[in-house]
């Protein structure tokens, strides 16, 4: 049993709501922020449990921000913990948010549920989380849900907007540069960590990435006889490997 299952087991105070293999999933990426200045910011206050968890979990020098829209959730603050009023699916309301936080490490994404406010708080809080940190949404099994904006592979749902993540996550791999472009996702994103009900986005600044060899060659090539229209469409595809390599080369490695 980790230090949360533990707090979690243990808790006679405030409410605490979570699924049990949650647990494991916050100790793996969240146990580095022990005992740091760390920020946290969770949306879906409810109860004020999960907030003095995280207060004990983190330490005295942690700070941490429950954003709900119950205005009854005010009585909750306390040193270390400050609570913000407002509407998760208000773009507006978010956007005061990169302001008044103006340094997020680890953003947790517990609130409605909604695609609405799902993805609200995605595209408007994302790029504001620190280029290390991590960006944590929860009980995403709603993108199944009719009841909640979503269904099976339904497009505009949150988890389907997470599939496309990791396209981003390849784009540096890409042969059509007009549909398939690196973007803001594919130069801060390191991981994306999909589990049962949540998803973890792990940011880092990232490069374009290269190969290299070592060692000596010993095996000849083997290429298997293959019709006319194959051996075409595998001449094609290394002309454009070689167009693409030499476009690089002479741009400097530029996008």
């Amino acid at each position: 049993m980790n230090d949360l299952e533990r707090y979690f087991t243990d808790n006679t105070g405030r409410l605490i709501h979570k699924w049990w293999h949650y647990f494991e999933i916050y100790e793996q990426y969240l146990a580095r922020y022990r005992g740091t200045h760390v920020v946290i910011v969770e949306f879906g206050v409810s109860q004020g449990g999960s907030l003095q968890m995280w207060k004990h979990y983190f330490g005295p020098n942690a700070l941490i921000y429950g954003i709900d829209i119950n205005p009854h959730c005010l009585r909750l603050a306390e040193p270390q913990i400050e609570i913000i009023i407002g509407d998760q699916s208000d773009r507006q309301f978010l956007s005061t948010l990169r302001t008044r936080i103006p340094h997020i490490d680890v953003l947790i994404d517990d609130g409605g549920h909604t695609m609405q406010q799902q993805l609200a708080t995605f595209e408007e809080l994302y790029p504001h989380v620190h280029a290390n940190g991590l960006y944590i949404c929860e009980d995403i099994h709603t993108s199944y849900w009719s009841s909640w904006g979503g269904g099976y592979r339904r497009s505009g749902t949150f988890i389907e907007r997470i599939k496309q993540l990791i396209d981003s996550l390849h784009a540096w791999h890409s042969l059509d540069r007009k549909r398939f472009t690196i973007d803001m996702f594919t130069r801060s994103l390191h991981a994306v960590h999909v589990y049962d009900s949540v998803v973890v986005l792990e940011k880092r600044t990232v490069s374009r990435p290269y190969h290299r060899r070592t060692g000596t060659r010993t095996i000849p090539d083997y290429r298997p006889s293959v019709g006319i229209v194959q051996r075409l469409i595998n001449a094609a595809h290394h002309g454009l490997r070689l167009l693409a390599d030499r476009w690089r080369a002479m741009s400097g490695g530029a996008d």
